[in-house]
């Protein structure tokens, strides 16, 4: 009885979730359509941010997607939507924005970050290790008796 009532429980909280956004736009032909398709999934939603237009129930993604067949209505190409919606929203709205100079740091930063972690631990773990063994650093005879005498004070309180 608890599996069922946990199933039921499970099934109701994913249902709310698994909406998805349907509109009913009358395309001219496949191409069109195609063509929405693809923009709609290049685009991300301002509000929802890690979803594109295309997924989010946002009241903001429904203008979007009503914007973007309009424009195509009026004949206009994928790059002069695109422009509109960068000019409108800032590069954010694109899921692979341009390469330019306000977004090299958003293409490079991660390998940057990932290059400079590994040096950062490089650095940590030569310095934990020590003098290398067999290096320069060999002890003098006062030091090796020195050793040998708290090595042997060691063992008697043992």
């Amino acid at each position: 009885m608890r599996r069922w009532l946990a199933a039921a429980v499970l099934g109701l909280s994913v249902a709310g979730v698994a909406q998805a956004a349907i509109d009913t736009y009358q395309f001219r032909d496949d191409a069109e359509r195609e063509r929405y398709q693809q923009l709609t999934k290049e685009l991300r939603c301002p509000k929802c941010q890690n979803q594109d237009i295309a997924d989010s129930n946002a009241p903001i993604a429904a203008d979007l997607r009503r914007e973007i067949f309009r424009m195509l209505g009026e004949g206009k190409n994928n790059q002069q939507i695109v422009d509109f919606m960068v000019d409108r929203y800032g590069d954010f709205v694109r899921y692979k924005p341009a390469l330019s100079g306000r977004t090299w740091l958003l293409w490079f930063g991660p390998g940057i970050l990932l290059v400079g972690g590994f040096v950062v631990l490089a650095v940590i773990v030569r310095r934990r290790r020590g003098p290398v063994a067999g290096g320069s650093e060999e002890l003098t005879a006062e030091q090796r008796e020195r050793l040998a005498k708290l090595l042997d004070k060691e063992h008697t309180h043992d």
